[in-house]
């Protein structure tokens, strides 16, 4: 008899894979499709959670499960089916959806992960980050580095909901984690319509001296829906006016940038936003690392591997390592996106093709 290797199967063979088993040994020639295989072979699987469910579910939280000290949040994860054990939605990557009933509050913690939230729709929330009160309001993006202390607080009698990203399953995977406790409200229960990093930050093209420091992680607590909505708009009619300022036909597109470097908002997190006109589509393209999205407006087809999802506001998809993935606008398309690329990128891992195409350093 033969080993799928080309050896013999000898009493003497048998008793060596006894010997590598129990000294916790395993031997490279029985596993090298499963270590390293020809193209990226992700356990996490293409997966679609509509937000009308999302949002149902976490209505129904709210009437049930109180916000507080122990529990800390009420959010939910979204598990991704290929990751059974996890709140995983992919490998690298964690989103909740997160529900804070009128006149609730959030205590306050801190974290070694890094972690958003973004806003699909409602206000009313302010996220306290450090002592400053952030206003959260529908499509901003507000971020909490790492080891920033953060509270929320509901202002009105209304019910509000976000998504929230964090590395999780990164940094549990790493063992980088910390965590610790803090106010048991917020430090600053004001709601102003701008927080102190905005005033500070928050002015294109302006750096203050007083910041001169590159910073690890943007200072900038919140990018406001009106500056994305008119970036976007005006790639658009540039496009129009046939200046090259999109990266596809119809699809214009921003990345949140660190005002300090340049680079991404945290070092472990990319966020983006896309926007498609009516009728426009993407090429299907591999990429290696892994993304969630969120449909903010409009209703498209994602096409995920072979099969194709209609989504609408709100709903979210996860995209892992390498499935192919493309989009098709049935209206406009607005999109918001979270990928691990600054750890790919730095690890010198980053790979993009699209079949059909010769380049394949594509944004």
């Amino acid at each position: 008899m033969q080993q799928m290797d080309g050896t013999a199967d000898t009493p003497e063979l048998q008793q060596l894979y006894a010997d590598f088993e129990a000294g916790n040994l395993s031997p490279l020639w029985t596993q090298r499709d499963d270590l390293m295989p020809f193209t990226p072979s992700p356990k996490a699987v293409p997966h679609v959670w509509q937000w009308r469910t999302l949002y149902e579910l976490a209505r129904r939280s709210g009437d049930l499960v109180p916000v507080g000290r122990g529990g800390e949040r009420r959010a939910i994860g979204l598990a991704n089916p290929g990751l059974p054990g996890t709140a995983y939605a992919t490998p690298t990557l964690w989103c909740a959806i997160q529900y804070l009933g009128g006149h609730e509050t959030a205590p306050e913690h801190r974290h070694s992960q890094n972690a958003f939230r973004f806003v699909v729709e409602g206000e009313g929330v302010w996220t306290v980050v450090n002592g400053d009160p952030v206003a959260m309001r529908r499509g901003d993006l507000l971020l909490t580095p790492g080891w920033n202390y953060h509270g929320h607080h509901n202002d009105t009698a209304a019910p509000m909901a976000w998504i929230d990203g964090l590395d999780v399953p990164f940094s549990h995977y790493a063992d980088v984690g910390f965590f610790e406790f803090g106010s048991e409200r917020v430090t600053d229960e004001a709601s102003p319509p701008i927080s102190r990093s905005e005033r500070l930050w928050a002015h294109p093209g302006l750096r203050p001296l007083s910041g001169l420091d590159d910073q690890t992680s943007s200072p900038l607590a919140a990018y406001r829906w009106e500056f994305t909505d008119r970036a976007l708009t005006e790639q658009l009619r540039l496009e129009d006016e046939g200046h090259p300022a999109t990266v596809e036909q119809g699809h214009a597109a921003i990345r949140y940038v660190n005002p300090t470097t340049g680079g991404d908002v945290m070092p472990t997190i990319r966020c983006e936003f896309h926007r498609l006109r009516a009728g426009a589509e993407t090429p299907a393209r591999h990429e290696v690392g892994s993304a969630v999205w969120q449909v903010f407006e409009g209703d498209g087809t994602v096409v995920l591997g072979d099969t194709e999802h209609k989504v609408t506001t709100g709903d979210l998809f996860a995209v892992p390592s390498w499935v192919p993935w493309s989009l098709h606008a049935d209206s406009q398309f607005d999109l918001f996106r979270f990928t691990d690329g600054p750890i790919i990128d730095r690890l010198h891992f980053t790979r993009t093709f699209v079949p059909g195409r010769r380049n394949e350093d594509l944004p």
